[in-house]
């Protein structure tokens, strides 16, 4: 944190405790010229308004959590570089890689400044460690079939894949790809899968609206539809045909698709951005961007390994 936002924070922080003070401490001045116990003078539908003082259990809780505040920042950091009588630290500073978290925690142990936090992740990683490094000696395809090791990895894949492609893996939104089916676009082996995690992906599926203006584009997309069996303009698709030579370079002259570069299948009905016709038609005209990020740093490979079988599984269950 800059050193503007820590003065910021201590000038609040020493201002609204000390405020609060001399407001409690003229709130119980009397300063009205009636003395206490005596009518204000006021009445109303029978109740009249004495000067009383402010109740004295409400003032003592008043005081106590005046001192609570002052005790609170001598006792924990906050105040400028002061780090607290006890020396406590948060072992969360911001999102660090796998071996960075796992330095950070042996130096917070050397020094004896471990918190909640850090003794959990402690226990977490020699208690489950061990499973997770004894699960990745197992290859993917057979660790699929392991119910206990699903189990976990359909935990991880809620933690950290549920957000894109939902909690029943079936894509969350329009670009996230369906999970459950057999149509991958860099390869559906659990070495294929485990690869994705672990290095991520980056689709770039570039426009052709420029180069090719309205009239090429629509051809194309006729032609495209065409090949997974929609009905076309069949003079849209003849043109078309020509054209798609140039989709070929990544889609194939077939227009199979070639998962060495995670160009989709044209010939089924799986359709990553939609497969209508305007959906298809926004594709040619200005590209599209996909990105898929690694987890090789937060996750770690043995965790990647399980959540891989999970996966794999989704598609090649029985």
């Amino acid at each position: 944190m800059s050193m503007f936002w820590t003065i910021w924070i201590s000038v609040i922080s020493l201002g609204t405790i000390v405020g609060c003070y001399f407001l409690l401490r003229w709130t119980l001045a009397n300063k009205t010229g009636v003395e206490e116990g005596v009518s204000m003078g006021h009445e109303f539908d029978g109740i009249e308004e004495l000067n009383n003082q402010l109740p004295r259990w409400w003032t003592i809780l008043f005081y106590i959590c005046i001192v609570w505040g002052v005790a609170y920042l001598i006792i924990y950091p906050g105040l400028g570089g002061f780090k607290g009588v006890i020396g406590w630290t948060s072992s969360n500073q911001g999102v660090l890689s796998l071996e960075e978290s796992k330095l950070a925690l042996e130096e917070d142990i050397a020094a004896g400044n471990l918190n909640e936090y850090a003794l959990q992740v402690k226990y977490a990683n020699e208690k489950f460690d061990p499973i997770f490094a004894e699960y990745a000696k197992t290859p993917v395809e057979v660790l699929a079939e392991n119910e206990e090791a699903i189990q976990v990895g359909q935990r991880l894949f809620l933690q950290n894949c549920a957000q894109c492609h939902g909690s029943n893996a079936k894509g969350a939104a329009s670009g996230f790809p369906n999970l459950t089916d057999d149509d991958w676009l860099y390869g559906g082996s659990g070495d294929k899968i485990k690869e994705t995690l672990v290095l991520g992906r980056r689709g770039a599926m570039p426009g052709w609206l420029n180069s090719m203006g309205e009239d090429g584009v629509a051809e194309v997309v006729a032609y495209t539809l065409s090949l997974s069996g929609r009905d076309v303009d069949q003079g849209l698709k003849e043109k078309g045909k020509a054209r798609f030579a140039v989709c070929a370079a990544c889609h194939g002259m077939d227009g199979k698709g070639n998962q060495l570069l995670g160009a989709p299948n044209l010939t089924d009905n799986i359709w990553l951005y939609g497969g209508n016709e305007k959906s298809v038609t926004q594709t040619l005209y200005y590209g599209r961007n996909g990105v898929m990020p690694a987890f090789k740093e937060t996750l770690g490979e043995d965790k990647i390994h399980v959540v891989a079988a999970y996966v794999y599984s989704l598609s090649n269950s029985q």
